[in-house]
């Protein structure tokens, strides 16, 4: 991991999900990016959101490798601002080819919290983009918010990820 960034992803600012990423970053200064800061709108056939902030921020993302993105699990599924975030990668498909070109070979982590029982095939919809956009998938660390003490042990996995 040479130069990772996370993008954050969340309705509780300073709920689990940011807890995980304090504990990946406790003694590192990886970029945290929250795109509930940002004028991010969801994707557009005719391309009318071009001006909002997501392609300045692809621009600083592919500035960086590996890209991890933090997330709850909502509804057994992603939060909906990461479904906006994954969503509009169609437009460096089609009006920005060149981010979309320089996606290619980048590595791609999730970083989840859960409080309950993890879904089925959470981490399809982030793998299979990478196959898509031609990146390569890192895979999940899940990070527990729950109440079970032998679960929350699982956690000390994130303390290792970035040793991968």
């Amino acid at each position: 991991m040479k130069n990772p960034i996370i993008i954050f992803g969340s309705s509780r600012p300073k709920g689990s999900t940011w807890r995980a990423i304090c504990e990946l970053n406790h003694d590192r200064d990886i970029p945290v990016i929250d795109l509930n800061t940002l004028n991010i709108t969801s994707y557009d056939y005719e391309n009318k959101n071009r001006d909002d902030d997501y392609l300045p921020l692809m621009e600083k993302v592919l500035k960086h490798n590996p890209i991890i993105l933090a997330t709850p699990v909502y509804w057994y599924s992603m939060s909906a601002q990461m479904k906006i975030f994954i969503d509009r990668l169609t437009d460096c498909i089609s009006i920005r080819k060149d981010i979309g070109k320089s996606l290619k070979g980048k590595t791609l982590y999730v970083l989840a919290s859960y409080s309950t029982n993890l879904p089925e095939g959470f981490e399809l919809p982030f793998s299979q983009t990478c196959t898509y956009m031609s990146m390569h998938y890192g895979g999940c660390f899940f990070y527990y918010a729950g109440g079970d003490r032998e679960l929350l042990k699982g956690n000390d996995k994130i303390k290792g990820f970035y040793k991968l």
